[in-house]
């Protein structure tokens, strides 16, 4: 993907980053569900996020807002050519540490299980059901709590919106909660199914057509 209104997030950016997905995701249904305890959550979920933007910018796009960066878009773009070699050490390596940060903050091991139930609400393995290559999948969209309904979220999304037209591609993401179901649909989401595994919660799959 590019852009030419948005920023493109450079390695420079990484803490910034990591303190803005903390904020943004502190309260998420999903993370609530794998991390129940408020203080483990709280010493791990800057250390999760730090192993998730170490494997997202060797295989990802990440734009923000500005250089200010109150909101990120992290896109996979599925369009593209990759090294499948790369690739998937960098999933292994990730998968490795982040292991590792979950043993350390709760020896009880039941954060641990925890993510091993909930791997089908991280994995986005559903879009293997969409056939489509020619795909843009939005990993995170996070706008810092204090910046929310200043119109970021509409600014990243339109942006991601016009690069899908303009290249024909379906664009696909998840989210786990119900709340922002109806944003997505305002920009043309439709749910595709739901998954609903190990937790009680409800994971909304939504594509956007080819348009």
């Amino acid at each position: 993907m590019e852009s030419q209104n948005l920023y493109r997030v450079e390695k420079k950016d990484f803490e910034r980053l990591e303190k803005l997905l903390t904020r943004s995701f502190a309260k998420d249904p999903l993370y609530c569900k794998l991390i129940p305890d408020a203080d483990t959550r709280k010493r791990l979920m800057p250390e999760l996020f730090q192993c998730d933007l170490e494997e997202m910018f060797a295989t990802c796009e990440i734009f923000a807002d500005s250089p200010d960066i109150n909101g990120i878009m992290i896109v996979s773009d599925e369009s593209e050519p990759y090294n499948p070699f790369q690739y998937y050490w960098t999933e292994v390596m990730a998968a490795i540490k982040t292991d590792e940060y979950l043993i350390k903050e709760d020896p009880s091991l039941k954060t641990f299980w925890n993510f091993i139930k909930g791997k089908d609400y991280l994995n986005s393995r559903w879009t293997d059901q969409l056939h489509q290559e020619e795909r843009l999948h939005i990993i995170y969209l996070a706008v810092d709590p204090d910046m929310q309904h200043h119109g970021i979220s509409a600014k990243l999304m339109d942006e991601t919106i016009e690069y899908a037209k303009a290249h024909h591609l379906m664009i696909s993401l998840e989210t786990h909660n119900e709340r922002n179901v109806a944003f997505y649909r305002h920009f043309g989401f439709k749910v595709f199914g739901i998954v609903e595994r190990g937790f009680d919660l409800k994971q909304y799959c939504m594509i956007r057509e080819v348009q």
